[in-house]
């Protein structure tokens, strides 16, 4: 390859590998191994650690697991480190006190079942499988304290959890010390070139940088990955809080939490879930900037993942189910009821001609259309807070409205496209004989609103 074209590639892996990551130590060092990789066709080693503490992967286990895919797709092999016996110990990562150790028994039977669940992702091909018992357990005692010499109890107290006790007094037990010190050894065992690991790892990361440095090779690249937020858009994605989307769940049920997320979480969980380009990312937030409905672009993000671990089958009777159950029906039976009489609703209707019939009996109105101030209505029904949760459910197109047909042969009701105008009166065409109507607020709060004659 030319050096154009060496620069190129590199300029092409740096982009997707910087892809959602939190932290780069240190950048121009990654630089150095991709030019040295691409100008003599040799992949990188790849290390990821994962303690087998449960045997099942939620879509937050999946944001380091994308990550080593986008190596595996540069050519680079990835070293899935199974962390049999550390697990053992039990890592004081954001813990306030010493975490219970698992026993053998539990650490085999979840290590054979994240394995099964991460080759949904990673390529088998170029993926070495590794317990680090098979090195850990056989380390000599003298060689452990060659390697722990190496590291300060100083600076064992700089890693926060380990800081915070020690200043409220709580205790900290010795293997506490030397679960990171172990980790730092798989790295000087395996000779990483870059180690990936969630922010929360930094420490730990770190330490195997510096015991690598210590006996005289080339210090690993860390790269640390942002905690994905579950389903409460705030907490760190746990099955025990009960936040999260197993990549084991359902098909439907997967679709289903995926659209229950926020619109501010949705671009996060595109950046570190989706396999969408970075262009097509860019293109995708300029596509929302312009009014894009986030409701479009969930979509294909749920479509996306539920595809990628159940197949695209399943994922077509996904969307289907969720649109014939969320966006489709509306039972007026389990609604709570409102009337307005003429004037009272008439305080709701735009003046935006004439005609002669409208909706409601609103005479002043085109004899098919209507603007209502919709803002105005959902805070007086109480559906929201403020006239400004009002215009942002608006913009978010999470209001909609279903019209009941009286005088054509169709049972049921007809729902009807919401549009915006520019100072967020919403705009509706509807028959104009339709004097009742539901109107969903959210995905909970449904109202029938019925329109009486004076």
């Amino acid at each position: 390859m030319s050096k154009k074209e060496i620069e190129a590639e590199i300029r092409r892996q740096i982009g997707a590998i910087r892809r959602g990551s939190v932290e780069l130590i240190k950048e121009d060092e990654l630089l150095e191994k991709l030019f040295y990789s691409v100008s003599n066709n040799i992949p990188l080693k790849i290390k990821a650690g994962f303690d087998p503490t449960s045997p099942d992967i939620h879509l937050g286990h999946t944001v380091l697991l994308n990550k080593l895919r986008t190596f595996q797709e540069f050519g680079h092999i990835v070293y899935f480190i199974i962390g049999d016996f550390t697990a053992m110990i039990g890592d004081p990562t954001g813990k306030s006190e010493t975490r219970k150790p698992l026993s053998k028994e539990d650490v085999l039977k979840n290590s054979k079942d994240y394995k099964e669940q991460a080759f949904k992702i990673l390529k088998p091909e170029k993926t070495k499988i590794l317990f680090n018992s098979w090195w850990l357990s056989n380390l000599k005692l003298d060689e452990f304290i060659k390697v722990s010499s190496n590291y300060t109890v100083r600076r064992m107290l700089e890693k926060d959890d380990f800081e915070k006790r020690f200043q409220d007094n709580r205790p900290i037990a010795m293997h506490e010390f030397i679960y990171p010190l172990l980790q730092g050894f798989d790295s000087l065992f395996l000779e990483a070139d870059i180690e990936i690991g969630g922010n929360d790892q930094k420490f730990n990361l770190i330490v195997g940088r510096e015991l690598m440095k210590s006996f005289g090779l080339t210090s690993q690249v860390i790269m640390t990955m942002p905690l994905l937020e579950g389903l409460d858009g705030k907490n760190k994605m746990s099955k025990s809080l009960g936040n999260h989307i197993g990549i084991s769940d359902e098909p439907n049920e997967m679709y289903g939490k995926i659209m229950s997320i926020s619109d501010d979480m949705m671009l996060k969980y595109y950046e570190l879930l989706s396999y969408i380009s970075n262009e097509e990312l860019t293109e995708l937030k300029l596509e929302l900037d312009k009014g894009l409905n986030p409701i479009i672009a969930k979509k294909r993000l749920a479509r996306e993942i539920v595809e990628r671990y159940h197949g695209k089958p399943p994922a077509d009777n996904a969307e289907k189910y969720f649109e014939d159950k969320f966006q489709k029906k509306a039972n007026p039976e389990e609604m709570a009821s409102i009337e307005f009489d003429d004037i009272s609703w008439g305080k709701f209707i735009e003046k935006v001609g004439s005609g002669t019939s409208g909706f409601g009996g609103a005479s002043i109105e085109p004899s098919d259309t209507v603007i209502i101030n919709g803002a105005s209505l959902l805070s007086h029904i109480n559906a929201v807070s403020s006239n400004g949760e009002a215009k942002r459910l608006i913009k978010q197109d999470a209001v909609k409205l279903y019209f009941k047909l009286h005088n054509k042969a169709v049972n049921g009701f007809k729902e009807i496209e919401i549009k915006l105008s520019e100072d967020v009166k919403t705009v509706y065409s509807i028959p104009c004989d339709s004097n009742d109507f539901i109107l969903k607020v959210g995905k909970k709060k449904i109202y029938k609103i019925k329109l009486k004659n004076n």
